[in-house]
């Protein structure tokens, strides 16, 4: 086998190892939130645990970025049922789609104004933690 092959085959396990990780967290949330009785997806309670486990430092991410990329890349494939339902439902579609376009709509403009004012105040906290850390370093520095 050739050095590329290698690396390509290196590369298709790796991408199937994290993929496998990704599908097993959250097949084990799915599991949990149906067994427990929660409220909440087991997609969300995955995602949170995948969440605390990268910020601890439980998981690299370099650990589930080549199967996380794989997943995104390939993500108009699972929407596929969806494209399934509105063709099932054309009518509904005839007789209320200017609702749901304008409930889509909104709802797309409720998520980006979340997402700037979340970005905003991130970044704000971000400059002040910056001048707080510069003002230490200066007062260490002058002592």
């Amino acid at each position: 086998m050739s050095t590329k092959s290698i690396e390509g085959l290196r590369q298709v396990i790796r991408i199937a190892g994290q993929s496998t990780f990704l599908a097993v967290l959250w097949l084990g949330a799915d599991f949990a939130a149906r067994h427990l009785g929660l409220p909440v997806p087991g997609g969300v309670i995955g995602l949170a645990a995948l969440l605390v486990l990268l910020f601890t430092g439980g998981v690299a991410p370099r650990w589930v970025k080549a199967g996380a990329d794989w997943l995104l890349s390939d993500m108009l494939l699972f929407f596929v049922p969806a494209a399934v339902a509105v063709v099932q439902y054309g009518g509904l579609f005839k007789s209320d789609g200017w609702r749901l376009a304008l409930v889509v709509v909104c709802g797309t403009l409720l998520v980006m104004v979340a997402v700037a004012f979340t970005v905003d105040q991130a970044a704000r906290l971000e400059r002040v933690l910056a001048m707080r850390r510069a003002r230490a370093s200066r007062l260490v520095s002058a002592a």
